[in-house]
């Protein structure tokens, strides 16, 4: 019973980068929708909206770079 497929906890790395993914995307997709000057109120502060929105991007590139090395690994063994 304590013999785990190999595949396991890559699986879960998968999810979790995954699941940054689209948290990210969802993030980002919103706040570039707040700086649009049609959804942007009076009260809207751009250099906090663009400082979201670079934050995103990070966590998206983080995400993907993570998947790419996870399934790298997999392919090569």
């Amino acid at each position: 019973a304590s013999a785990l497929p190999p595949q396991k906890p890559k699986s879960e790395l998968v999810r979790t980068s995954l699941r940054l993914l689209t948290s990210s995307a969802y993030r980002l997709q919103s706040e570039c929708r707040k700086a649009l000057p049609v959804e942007s109120g009076p009260g809207t502060d751009i250099q906090l909206v663009t400082q979201q929105v670079i934050q995103c991007a990070y966590d998206i590139a983080k995400a993907a770079k993570q998947l790419v090395t996870i399934t790298t690994k997999e392919n090569n063994n």
